[in-house]
């Protein structure tokens, strides 16, 4: 490495360049990682998540089933967009000089304020807050992409286009806290559809060179710390549990079944690496857009965990089935959208492919079973071991 290229390197690391030319990173940079930067900012973000999936878990343990669902997907949209927006931009454009730690920190300021008003929108439908909090999010990233702007004119146009497209938006939740309340959810979908738009009609002026490498550790990261939250949020509720003197055979099998589920779910989901399938911008939109599903259900796990200690500890307005199904289905939509994502693309053969959509169904059955969360846990253990003797048999098809 050249004597700049070192200095380049130390003022990087330690953010000592007050303000550096925005211009676009390349495509095929060697040894791209994660920055400190964007992991306290996932650490910070995983405070929203945590709200988000805790909200759920009491929604739904109290049967206020229907209005814990849709307050959580609403939210966790919130949440999760302004966290892959950002993610994108800095895999193209990470200048790491003070300006943009500035602005990232104004950034994280904006999900800490949507974390403090995630329970007034879950509970009582108030979105004033987390309006609030998630303007200030996107807004710092329309002064991001103007610097971009600013210092890329190869790719000035698609900058541009994502400022204008991103303040047009933010006028329009604004204005929706205006709207009566029959038409809330008519608003969010269709500003919802204008946020998933914004970076399709921007990338086509001019695609901006997002590292693939980086993208997928980037979201490899975020699905970890998401399940940490899950183990965390079922550990304070087996702690609860105890205190108050419940049945510790309940409580084990729950417990176990919890661990094997979250292990199971670590294990599909860094089974193949995920670069290899981001091989164009239509590839990323569709595999970045279909980790909503990923993301949200792996939280929402944690919360299902919850509720089921609230049901052996007696403290649950709903019955078993229900609690049950609070596990089941997130568990079940987590595998079915990994394998979407990133088991099926692989091609890894027919036997192999058709193992994760089956322990799914059979995931959603367990729901009628006696121990429905030591049984998933079992289901997904075993689709773990299957797979890797499917993938290892004799004529498999191999690995690319």
């Amino acid at each position: 490495m050249r004597a700049d290229q070192e200095d380049e390197a130390g003022d990087r690391a330690s953010g000592g360049v007050w303000y550096r030319p925005m211009v676009a990173r390349t495509t095929d940079e060697g040894h791209r990682s994660a920055t400190v930067l964007e992991l306290f900012f996932d650490l910070c973000f995983v405070v929203a998540v945590a709200q988000a999936a805790s909200a759920l878990h009491h929604e739904v343990a109290e049967d206020h089933v229907g209005d814990g669902l849709v307050g959580y997907a609403t939210v966790f949209f919130a949440i999760w967009w302004a966290w892959m927006n950002f993610t994108w931009f800095a895999s193209a454009y990470d200048t790491d000089d003070v300006a943009y730690r500035l602005t990232t920190l104004v950034q994280i300021a904006g999900a800490l304020i949507l974390a403090a008003g995630v329970p007034d929108a879950m509970d009582g439908s108030d979105f004033t807050v987390i309006t609030v909090g998630y303007v200030v999010m996107r807004l710092a990233m329309v002064t991001q992409w103007l610097r971009a702007a600013a210092a890329d004119p190869p790719h000035r146009r698609s900058s541009l286009r994502f400022a204008t497209g991103i303040v047009v938006v933010q006028l329009g939740w604004v204005l929706r806290l205006a709207l009566p309340d029959e038409l809330g959810m008519a608003s969010f979908l269709a500003l919802v559809a204008a946020e998933l738009a914004v970076p399709i009609w921007a990338e086509r002026a001019a695609p901006t060179t997002w590292h693939p490498r980086h993208i997928a550790e980037r979201y490899g990261l975020f699905t970890l710390i998401v399940l940490g939250e899950c183990v965390l949020a079922s550990t304070l509720a087996i702690q609860t549990a105890l205190d108050e003197d419940a049945a510790l055979a309940d409580l084990a099998t729950t417990a176990a079944g919890g661990l094997l589920t979250v292990f199971g779910m670590w294990w599909l989901y860094f089974a193949k690496e995920a670069h290899e399938l981001l091989t164009s911008l239509r590839a990323g939109i569709v595999w970045g857009y279909g980790h909503y599903l990923v993301f949200a259900s792996a939280a929402a796990v944690g919360a299902g965990l919850a509720v089921n200690v609230d049901y052996l500890t007696d403290h649950a307005a709903i019955g078993a089935r229900a609690s049950a199904a609070a596990f089941t289905i997130p568990v079940a939509l987590f595998l079915l959208a990994v394998w979407a994502l990133q088991v099926r693309p692989h091609h890894l053969g027919r036997w192999h492919s058709a193992v994760t959509p089956a322990t799914a169904v059979l995931v959603l059955a367990s729901t009628l079973a006696p121990e429905p969360v030591l049984v998933t846990g079992i289901l997904v253990a075993v689709m773990i071991a299957v797979s890797l003797v499917t993938l290892h048999r004799p004529g498999a098809v191999p690995a690319p």
